[in-house]
């Protein structure tokens, strides 16, 4: 794919997704589908899969559908999984001892190296083997390490002077949990923005438009049919 070709973000939202079908499809013995039962399957239209695809060049045939390991390792390549970023997480509270303990980062195309905390009741402890760092020898850490990325599971007032470290340090990427939005003052940032609140919000809002006293009418997508069901192709290779 050339670099000049611009991809959507509305796009590049919708390849995790599309991966983790195939992931299924993959393990489930499923070797070919077509875009239309990969649609069915996904609640989309086969259109707007064709569409996304053609945006990273033609990965099926007319008339024989998707090769499904094929697609899903080019997709893996697209989201650069391999890549194996090294990121280190500041926060070590509750949010980010779950993040710590229930992502795979090494399957999300990064490493985890390195925890970091201000309290010293945690500074020293363990979270899935990882040891707490002090967040004081953050700057020492990046200068010798050179992390990618950083997560940031900081409360807002904390995350603006934590940030301005990590991108005095170089790190221009972070997967941000906290309240405080780096891009408003550094324009050359790539991030993740994760608003639990803000989400939790959104279904309350949606719960709320399916009462039949709402003043609220929300503009939902058409229903997908229900999805059917996967010849299990053989491997011949």
């Amino acid at each position: 794919m050339s670099k000049s070709n611009k991809i959507s973000m509305s796009v590049v939202r919708r390849l995790p997704r599309y991966y983790r079908f195939l992931l299924e499809l993959k393990n489930s013995g499923i070797y070919r589908v077509s875009s239309q039962a990969l649609a069915e399957k996904m609640g989309s239209s086969a259109s707007q899969i064709r569409q996304d695809l053609h945006c990273f060049g033609g990965f099926g045939q007319q008339g024989y559908g998707y090769d499904v390991p094929k697609l899903f390792d080019e997709l893996s390549a697209i989201l650069g999984l391999d890549n194996h970023y090294k990121a280190i997480l500041l926060g070590a509270g509750n949010l980010g001892r779950a993040i710590i303990n229930h992502v795979d980062f090494s399957s999300r195309g990064f490493a985890l190296t390195a925890v970091f905390d201000s309290n010293p009741d945690v500074i020293g402890t363990q979270i899935n083997g990882m040891t707490v760092l002090d967040v004081n020898t953050l700057e020492d850490f990046c200068m010798t390490e050179k992390p990618d990325a950083a997560v940031l599971c900081l409360p807002k007032e904390s995350a603006e002077q934590t940030s301005d470290i990590l991108y005095a340090c170089g790190i221009r990427s972070f997967w941000n949990f906290s309240h405080y939005d780096l891009s408003l003052k550094y324009s050359d940032v790539v991030t993740e923005n994760v608003h639990l609140n803000d989400s939790l919000m959104t279904l309350c809002c949606c719960m709320t438009a399916a009462n039949d006293d709402s003043q609220i009418v929300l503009n939902k997508a058409a229903k997908p049919r229900k999805p059917r069901k996967f010849s299990q192709a053989k491997d011949n290779s």
